[in-house]
């Protein structure tokens, strides 16, 4: 690298937005490839450096910081197929959550429209524990462990104490996946499905749909956040290709 063409730790951290100490820090946790030392002493940094700090800035909007932290230091020992192989499972993973509130929000709708008596379900009507968990793609011991919680409960229970699970009940348990899939914790699921007992006669469903539509746009951000990153991404990946093809360590 040219001397003319090396950036100081100043114009690096001016161009990413980062302060010098966090150029630093990042540098240190392998965020960026290390900087060239000159005899004095000081780190010589590359424009890659520049685009990795503001990928990864794109990518904690998207996955957190630790997850980009990870991600990033991760490329640097990673062929570029591999590189570009979990970049693009951030995106498969934002498409899954978004499926999965979608999921819950059909749910709640259809839960909205079902009729307050369930007596008169048919057995057609309801799935069995080990149907509902493949439905789910979750264990059967999940299905029960949420049924101790209070968060979702067979309609009946046979005489051979094998559990039936109606419309209501599969579609809380529907809501449950979706929440617990997005990181809700226990505590904050229970409250919400308390509140579809009360979907009636307190504006219960509300309060959901509310959080589910802030879900969305919290996954919108995000997925806007790693289309931002993309393009340094792209670039880093592209220096990347060309220290693989030449000189080992010429992304530097």
């Amino acid at each position: 690298m040219a001397v003319e063409s090396a950036l100081r730790t100043v114009d690096v951290a001016r161009e990413s937005g980062y302060s010098v100490q966090q150029v630093r820090d990042l540098e240190r946790l392998g965020v960026v490839p290390a900087a060239v030392r000159s005899a004095n002493g000081y780190r010589a940094y590359a424009p890659v450096h520049v685009r990795a700090l503001r990928a990864y800035r794109g990518l904690a909007g998207a996955m957190g910081p630790v997850a980009a932290r990870q991600l990033m230091a991760g490329l640097w020992t990673r062929t570029v197929e591999e590189a570009a192989a979990s970049v693009g499972a951030v995106h498969v993973s934002l498409a899954r959550e978004r499926d999965e509130v979608l999921r819950a929000q059909q749910a709640l709708w259809a839960i909205e429209s079902e009729p307050t008596d369930h007596g008169t379900v048919e057995g057609a009507d309801t799935m069995t524990i080990t149907e509902l968990a493949a439905a789910l793609g979750v264990r059967a011991s999940t299905l029960r462990f949420w049924e101790r919680e209070g968060l979702v409960a067979p309609e009946r229970v046979t005489s051979q104490r094998a559990r039936r699970y109606g419309p209501a009940a599969i579609g809380a348990a529907r809501i449950v996946a979706a929440l617990r899939g997005s990181g809700y914790g226990i505590p904050a699921v229970r409250d919400i499905i308390g509140s579809l007992g009360a979907m009636r006669e307190h504006g219960g469903p509300e309060r959901v749909r509310r959080i589910l539509e802030e879900r969305l746009d919290r996954i919108a951000a995000r997925s806007v956040a790693l289309l931002r990153a993309g393009t340094d991404l792209a670039a880093v990946l592209d220096s990347f290709s060309a220290a693989k093809a030449g000189p080992r360590r010429a992304v530097r």
